[in-house]
């Protein structure tokens, strides 16, 4: 079945031949822009920030990149775009039928050549044969129905606080053209970390002769964030000082996921220094417990200065006996 093929390169207002660094500033720009938690058309927002995740996902990854790069060299500007024999999302027993997810956040085309496989049942053969007739009556030979897996997903305010989202599982048979549709709540657990499975009993492929429905399992995507990156339960946040602050210390205000907190600087902090915020990261499963922010400092040199300001920097050369190569 084609698909939309998806301008990456479009979305985030960048040439195909745009450095890693050059896309991640465009990202960050525009996230923040249509970040749901300050934007003023919350629905709208909402669904750019995530176009724009699915892009960066992708463009942000130099293989995705790569292979969305060659996707590209088949592709016409408008048009839809055939996925090669062999690519297609199927239901694993039943290699006919076509799944499409809607609310996950992630389009067809990113599910198809992007998002992760379905599961591999583990009846398959014994499926077949029964297709094939070998057995004189299905109903004989009950097969549990498949499992199937998909991507969510999941902002950091979602991993933090947890949230309930709608999902849609459409079903498609090319044989007939007959599609059918299931609308579900699925929770999003606070403290849902990155590749984490979230189970839907019941959910998945229809079983044979009278078995029970797989299930559906969606595999957490955390979502790229303006202003932090994660590790496990952990926050890490970029942030820029001026060379005073760094040597004779400061207080100054950081983000966090639940607000703006003042933080200080010791005198002496070095360039990539990480200053620890205890609990101020993401839950950590059930427990209450949640990890740390780590800020990690960034010192910055002024590109232009006045002629009193090279005054006093000169001045400094000449009095300081600070010596870099002796530490």
């Amino acid at each position: 079945m084609p698909v939309d093929f998806k301008d990456y390169y479009a979305v985030l207002g960048v040439s195909r031949d745009a450095t890693e660094a050059e896309i991640k500033k465009s990202f960050r720009k525009l996230a923040r822009q249509f970040h749901p938690d300050t934007a003023k058309d919350k629905k709208t927002a909402e669904e750019k920030f995530k176009e724009i995740n699915e892009a960066y996902e992708v463009l942000g990854d130099p293989e995705k990149r790569r292979k969305y790069d060659e996707l590209g060299a088949n592709w016409q500007a408008g048009a839809a775009y055939e996925p090669p024999p062999g690519t297609q999302r199927g239901a694993g027993r039943r290699p006919e039928t076509e799944f499409h997810f809607g609310g996950t956040g992630f389009s067809d085309f990113f599910e198809q050549f992007f998002g992760r496989g379905p599961r591999a049942p583990e009846y398959d053969d014994a499926f077949r044969e029964a297709r094939r007739g070998s057995y004189p009556d299905e109903r004989d030979f009950p097969v549990r129905g498949s499992d199937i897996e998909g991507d969510i997903l999941v902002t950091l305010d979602e991993a933090m606080n947890g949230s309930t989202r709608t999902i849609s599982l459409q079903s498609v048979d090319p044989r007939t053209g007959r599609a059918d549709t299931e609308t579900f709540k699925v929770r999003i657990p606070p403290g849902a970390q990155e590749g984490r499975r979230i189970r839907v009993p019941g959910k998945g492929g229809p079983g044979l002769g009278g078995a029970e429905a797989g299930d559906l399992y969606l595999s957490v995507r955390l979502a790229a964030h303006p202003d932090f990156r994660v590790r496990g339960a952990d926050l890490y946040h970029d942030f820029e000082i001026a060379p005073w602050d760094a040597v004779l210390g400061a207080r100054r205000v950081v983000p966090t996921l639940a607000g703006s907190i003042n933080l200080r600087i010791p005198a002496g902090t070095n360039n990539g220094q990480q200053l620890r915020v205890r609990g101020q990261g993401l839950p950590k499963g059930r427990s209450g417990e949640r990890g740390d922010l780590y800020v990690v400092i960034n010192i910055q040199l002024p590109s232009t200065i006045t002629s009193e300001e090279r005054e006093l920097w000169e001045k400094l050369a000449r009095v300081s006996h600070f010596n870099p190569r002796a530490m």
